[in-house]
């Protein structure tokens, strides 16, 4: 997994190369597109999304706030430890194998994959993200509770290590049966964005 992250990090260095010196002064003039959503649907529709979801919707159905508040800050606390059950049984999991691998096929697109349950807590993920619940964030509160197909697009920010604007699009997960079952967070490199689908 580790050795993956530092290949897609040649790959995102390489693919965009950004050296000039406004690059950080303004976003890429690019929009995220019906196809490119469309993209994003068309992998999330995967047997495998569904199952994971239904099984951790299923695990967790009887959490309540401080349950999730508490595993959450488990979470936070083994992001400085060595040792971390938690963070790597959620890193190992078949959804987060196959979201590395979506990623690493993006050539670059994708910087970043993660998948919510209903509840906002990662089912999977592309790398580790500093938190374990995103219940509280607008990538939850502005999809999952609006509708079945809501696609909430975040601002624009600059990444300064890698020298590239990255933009967060996040959408419901929707069931064959219309079922709500969770929530993806899909983070974009804005700048290869740029290159394949040219200025909005």
């Amino acid at each position: 997994m580790r050795l993956l992250s530092v290949i897609l990090s040649i790959v995102l260095v390489t693919l965009t190369g950004y050296s000039q010196s406004h690059a950080q002064s303004r976003p890429p003039k690019v929009s995220i597109n019906d196809k490119v959503i469309e993209d994003v649907r068309n992998w999330l529709q995967q047997p495998l999304v569904f199952i994971t979801l239904g099984a951790q919707n299923q695990k967790y159905a009887s959490l309540g706030n401080n349950d999730i508040l508490g595993l959450d800050q488990a979470w936070r606390k083994e992001r400085d430890k060595s040792f971390q059950p938690m963070i790597a049984a959620t890193l190992n999991n078949p959804l987060s194998t196959y979201l590395t691998q979506i990623q690493a096929k993006s050539l670059g697109l994708y910087v970043e994959i993660f998948v919510m349950d209903n509840k906002g807590l990662n089912a999977g993920q592309s790398s580790v993200t500093s938190d374990f619940w995103q219940g509280d964030e607008d990538k939850y509160l502005k999809t999952f509770p609006v509708s079945v197909d809501e696609v909430f697009i975040d601002e624009p920010e600059w990444d300064e290590s890698f020298k590239i604007w990255r933009l967060q699009v996040s959408m419901t997960i929707t069931s064959e049966t219309g079922e709500k079952v969770g929530v993806a967070t899909v983070e974009f490199n804005m700048n290869e964005l740029k290159r394949r689908f040219g200025e909005s």
